[in-house]
């Protein structure tokens, strides 16, 4: 697959799967514009070398996704003022958040809904703009085969993924007029930072509940976006893309 000319968008870039879609979308000759919360030499430079290594243009925005104007100013600064044609979107900043209802404050719900929803809706309308003056574009976004598979403790994350797959739904009917796919991948366990957060147990059952019996890679997820994001996929719309094992 080759995506040479082509600038891929990813929020939450600086580790886990956000860092993997990057390298590997890089690997295939995209240009990158990694986001972050905040900038650290040590991720300036390594998207230095992930430019020089792969030959491509590698940019950096930095907001956090609870500042919605700061968001809006910098991303309408790179689209507008800058010119920046985005062809692909991938929307993977998230944060996990476990713990019964009974015991979770709504303003806590409205948190994780704030990140793992609001603000990718937000980036996703300025970017849509362009795409569709363009009348071409591919949104990848982030779901969770927890969003998919609702279990106890999920009131927060498990139901903000959920609303991200029917959200998603909805982009692909009305952007497809456009020429602008949109799918949704929905992980399931990964070895990233975010599955170490989990309590040993949690972790435990979902291993146990995957046939293939392990923890998915970061590289698994990328590669996936990076099949949804090219023209092999092109009559894939409106989909969520379980990658999860085989839980049974």
């Amino acid at each position: 697959m080759s995506f040479n000319s082509k600038t891929v968008f990813i929020t939450g870039s600086r580790r886990g799967l956000g860092w993997a879609m990057a390298e590997e979308f890089a690997k295939n000759g995209a240009n990158i514009i990694a986001h972050a919360r905040t900038q650290t030499e040590e991720f300036s430079e390594r998207l230095r070398e992930l430019s020089e290594n792969y030959g491509v243009n590698v940019s950096a925005l930095y907001f956090d996704l609870t500042d919605t104007e700061m968001m809006k100013e910098t991303v309408k600064d790179l689209i507008i003022k800058q010119k920046t044609r985005i062809d692909v979107l991938v929307n993977n900043a998230g944060i996990a958040h476990g713990g019964y209802f009974q015991m979770t404050p709504v303003s806590a719900i409205r948190d994780v809904f704030n990140i793992n929803l609001f603000a990718q809706m937000e980036i996703t309308q300025l970017v849509l703009k362009s795409m569709i003056r363009n009348k071409s574009g591919v949104i990848i976004n982030m779901s969770s085969v927890l969003g998919l598979d609702i279990k106890e403790g999920s009131c927060a994350y498990g139901v903000s993924k959920a609303a991200i797959a029917a959200w998603t739904k909805t982009l692909a009917a009305e952007c497809a007029p456009y020429g602008i796919r949109a799918n949704a991948i929905a992980p399931g366990l990964i070895d990233t930072d975010m599955a170490k957060l989990m309590e040993e147990k949690a972790e435990q059952e979902m291993i146990s509940s995957s046939a293939m019996n392990r923890l998915g890679c970061p590289a698994e997820i990328a590669k996936t976006a990076l099949f949804l994001a090219s023209d092999d996929a092109s009559f894939i719309n409106g989909q969520v893309i379980r990658v999860d094992g085989g839980i049974v």
